[in-house]
């Protein structure tokens, strides 16, 4: 992957009412990043205080199936768009929206996350049925967006992503509507399903990303390239996760956990391949290594959590909700925060510190709550959880509201 190649400069005034022409519309990543952040932190504040009892619940639709949306759907799914959106420019050389369209579709996707708290209208499920309208709006302008990259380019090497996005907007509605018919136990199958097909994205991009960026970070002289393991990891990946969807909605009979087994073997070996001690000296690449690492465990815990009743299945996927996307999402938000606006990968030590609680916020909640009581742990781990993010807004929300170092547009 090379440096998405900007050229044209911005203007060198911009006034304060030319709203779509701030930095901060002038590349997906920008706003997306931005919004992700504030609702890890805004979001997790909010269930702290629902699971301590300082804030009552008063939607019907119950807060536990609130609180898996806005972190698979809304928190994962804004920052797999503004990367992907990012990222296209890259692969393909066509331009990415900015300007007002990413200005009026980043306004859906707020709208979405107020629209849970609309109350009073007389119209019973009103507030599900408009997220449903602009969760659906938006993630059709993000793969219409994504789709018209790839298509202009010809770019068939990054056709996959289409599908996956499709599926995870599938899984969304369905969820939805799942919780508007009160049907919790199928609504909870289907977020769970949507972070298996989330690791299939995180799978694909990591091997895309990761190789290349230790290679570089560590000066080395070529990438450690695995393809047959990739194709192999990939086929496997979806049909473990299609097993689950079907055994979680239609056969309950079939057992899931020796395909997922399967899969957090393969992930693991990847992981062991990609290895090297001195990433330890880099925290955006040690960070990187660990979530993916934490992707082949939680597979595993997940895989285990159908043969023994010791390990929860809820608690095993936290190793992958937080361990994995969780920790790739803040390193990966502050590497391209840092690379897509012109400013050199080093990052303050306290960055460091950040990727280091979100992965101890995972061991936390994925195998703590047996030992030290189940409310204690998703409370530390939330306590956690909310400090990272609040010291990558206080590292990144600067540099991602302001200009390129170098002038130019991104």
């Amino acid at each position: 992957m090379q440096p998405i190649n900007v050229t044209e400069p911005m203007s060198e005034q911009v006034h304060f009412y030319q709203v779509s022409q701030w930095p901060l519309w002038m590349l997906a990543f920008r706003p997306y990043f931005l919004a992700a952040g504030m609702l890890a932190v805004l979001s997790i504040g909010y269930w702290l205080l629902i699971l301590t009892g300082h804030a009552s619940w008063q939607l019907t639709m119950p807060a536990t199936l609130w609180h898996a949306h806005e972190m698979m759907f809304g928190f994962a799914g804004v920052v797999a768009v503004g990367f992907l959106l990012t990222a296209a420019q890259t692969w393909t050389g066509v331009a990415s929206i900015s300007g007002n369209k990413l200005l009026w579709l980043s306004v859906v996707w707020l709208a979405a996350r107020g629209a849970f708290f609309i109350t009073g209208t007389g119209i019973e499920n009103f507030n599900l049925y408009a997220v449903i309208f602009c969760q659906l709006f938006w993630w059709l302008g993000a793969i219409t967006a994504l789709a018209n990259m790839l298509l202009k380019a010809n770019n068939k090497n990054n056709y996959q992503f289409l599908p996956i996005l499709s599926a995870l907007c599938s899984l969304n509605i369905i969820y939805l509507w799942l919780s508007i018919e009160q049907n919790i136990l199928l609504a909870l199958a289907v977020v769970d399903t949507a972070v298996l097909v989330m690791t299939l994205l995180v799978g694909v991009v990591a091997g895309r990303v990761l190789p290349f960026f230790t290679a570089r970070g560590l000066s080395l002289a070529e990438q450690v390239r695995t393809p047959r393991l990739d194709k192999i990891l990939l086929y496997s990946s979806l049909f473990a996760v299609a097993l689950y969807f079907i055994s979680q909605l239609f056969i309950s009979s079939i057992n899931p956990g020796w395909a997922l087994a399967v899969v957090a073997v393969l992930h693991l070996s990847r992981s062991l391949l990609w290895w090297n001690y001195k990433m330890f000296n880099v925290p955006l690449l040690w960070s990187l290594h660990f979530s993916y690492l934490a992707l082949g465990l939680g597979l595993a815990l997940v895989s285990l959590s159908f043969y023994s009743s010791v390990i929860l299945f809820k608690d095993a996927l936290h190793m992958i909700t937080i361990g994995t996307i969780g920790l790739m999402i803040l390193a990966m938000m502050t590497r391209v925060s840092h690379g897509h606006t012109g400013r050199p990968l080093t990052i303050p030590h306290f960055m460091a510190v950040a990727f280091a609680l979100v992965l101890v916020a995972a061991i936390v909640r994925s195998l703590l709550p047996f030992i030290i009581g189940p409310h204690i742990a998703w409370q530390l781990s939330a306590v956690l959880w909310i400090v990272a993010f609040s010291l990558f807004l206080l590292h990144c929300l600067p540099i991602l509201t302001r200009r390129r170092v170098d002038g130019r547009r991104g």
